[in-house]
């Protein structure tokens, strides 16, 4: 009866134990956001949860940026088997112009997709969609046992009346990686959107002391809300370790 017993507390010990939350994306993410007192919202997502957070995102990078320079890959070596990770881009995966600035991805949504752009020093580079850099990150952490969540950008503080502008065309980019990998999406852009128009823009404009993208710690708190709000309106088991006061977050489903 007791190594009945004893096999059973092991068995759970994979579910409960060992679990660690990465966030991959960019300044509106990561620690110390823009500069300039602001703060990117994985700061802060972490006292809505029961499990320990790695924020592993670098400001300035795209998901092209990001996976070359390793960084992706410096996530796949480090999870194990049970791990969540959030993948968040788009604000900085736009074209450059005539010369590269080695974040812009090739344009569509297939992941076959390729352009060829210019390099600073003359010399050219074959990219490939935000798709294909997003749907290989995915891939590559499934195959180590992690769980995956797609989330998209959040939103610029640019307003059309009392509602926040359009999204750009990674919000449904990430949605389609999400839906053709099979994992989690979280649609983090309307969920800011719901939170911002909630608060109205005056007080919105006080989250914003820089430009109208890095948000100060107070905004970014609300962006990490949005985000647990999303979570728990989804299907992740992430939200099985949603504590408390995660669970109190304002607003509903959308």
């Amino acid at each position: 009866m007791f190594s009945l017993a004893v096999a059973f507390v092991l068995s759970l010990l994979p579910s409960c134990l060992g679990r660690t939350l990465y966030l991959a994306g960019d300044s509106t993410m990561a620690s110390g956001g823009g500069g300039a007192g602001t703060d990117g919202w994985g700061q802060f997502v972490g006292q809505y949860l029961t499990i320990p957070i790695s924020n592993k995102a670098v400001a300035g990078t795209s998901a092209r940026s990001y996976t070359a320079e390793g960084l992706f890959t410096a996530i796949i070596n480090e999870v194990v088997t049970g791990d969540f990770v959030v993948i968040e881009f788009g604000h900085n995966d736009g074209n450059s112009g005539a010369i590269d600035n080695g974040d812009e991805d090739a344009g569509g949504d297939s992941v076959t997709g390729t352009s060829t752009v210019v390099e600073p020093n003359g010399s050219t580079e074959v990219i490939h969609t935000f798709n294909f850099y997003v749907t290989n990150a995915v891939n590559s952490l499934k195959a180590k046992g992690a769980i995956p969540i797609v989330s998209s950008q959040t939103p610029d503080n640019i307003w059309t009346g009392n509602v926040l502008a359009a999204p750009s065309r990674f919000v449904p980019d990430a949605q389609e990686v999400a839906g053709n990998t099979s994992v989690t999406y979280i649609d983090h852009f309307d969920y800011v959107a719901q939170a911002y128009e909630a608060i109205g823009e005056t007080t919105v404009n006080t989250f914003y002391p820089i430009d109208h993208l890095h948000t100060s710690p107070t905004g970014a708190n609300v962006v990490a809300e949005a985000f647990i709000r999303g979570v728990l309106c989804s299907s992740s088991t992430l939200k099985g370790f949603v504590n408390s006061v995660g669970e109190a977050v304002p607003n509903g489903c959308l």
